[in-house]
């Protein structure tokens, strides 16, 4: 998987290639491209920022002159890389470079082998299903299916989620090496988000145990009150983890109560979906 960052840094090693055309494509150059670097300056900080920023923001934050980060930005969403509010303005990333980076394979990607399922198991629960793939210490949300109810939950793609106190999150934690997972573990910071959220590190290690001997995980409110969640790995012909499926229900529509039930639907969508990936 493509992060944003590592997008940004492949297209800077191609600036000094891009100034003076394909003659110097195959030697060193000096000389840059400003306006290609302040593009992928706004796409950095706007993936920082993903409730969004005005253009008085971005012309700030990049140093640069509000006419000419104006253009920067509708080329941008020229190109489908953002996006611009009517009403309020303000200017976010799309999902454009989470579909450019997301794992494939062969001509087939991650998504492409997952709606079938995905839309199955929405059916069969009637809530809001969701996929994400891991980005460093957190996750990020690349593709759902929503529920047909009248209230329901749903997200904008590319929103980025902890590991450590919600059900998606586990999974991608849990199915690391051990090695990597005890790191990681060290590294991140157990934020408060509501009353059960698990701010203990050894209390962490013993959930990442759990969702490894039952093969899911749950959440509880643990991020969002009222919000519940169970979710399933995704894995590929190396048994590596690849992404993470994952129903999301209101809590009074989805109580804890009937959690493994649910987990046998969730389970079974990654199972099919891990099919497609190993055809």
């Amino acid at each position: 998987m493509c992060s944003l960052d590592e997008l940004a840094m492949t297209a800077r090693e191609l600036v000094p290639y891009m100034e003076h055309g394909d003659s110097n494509f195959a030697g060193a150059g000096s000389s840059t491209a400003p306006a290609l670097s302040r593009g992928l300056q706004l796409l950095e900080i706007l993936d920082a920022a993903p409730q969004g920023l005005n253009l008085t923001q971005l012309s700030a934050a990049i140093e640069s002159p509000k006419n000419s980060t104006s253009r920067l930005v509708q080329t941008l969403i020229d190109h489908e890389y953002v996006v611009r509010d009517d009403t309020t303005m303000i200017i976010r990333l799309t999902g454009k470079l989470l579909r450019m980076g997301q794992p494939r394979l062969r001509e087939v990607s991650l998504v492409e082998c997952s709606l079938d399922s995905m839309r199955t198991l929405r059916d069969a629960v009637g809530e809001t299903v969701q996929l994400g793939i891991p980005s460093g210490d957190e996750g990020i949300i690349i593709e759902q299916v929503m529920s047909t109810r009248a209230v329901r939950i749903g997200v904008d793609l590319g929103l980025r989620f902890g590991l450590h106190n919600n059900a998606p999150g586990k999974v991608l934690l849990a199915f690391r090496s051990p090695k990597e997972r005890e790191r990681t573990i060290a590294r991140i910071k157990l934020e408060r988000s509501t009353d059960r959220t698990i701010t203990d590190k050894q209390r962490l290690r013993e959930e990442c145990d759990l969702v490894l001997e039952q093969g899911y995980s749950i959440d509880w409110g643990e991020a969002d009150e009222g919000i519940h969640c169970v979710a399933a790995p995704i894995r590929d012909r190396s048994n590596t983890l690849t992404a993470v499926i994952w129903v999301s229900g209101i809590a009074g529509r989805m109580p804890k109560t009937v959690f493994p039930s649910v987990a046998v639907h969730v389970m079974n969508a990654a199972q099919e979906i891990e099919r497609k990936l190993r055809l």
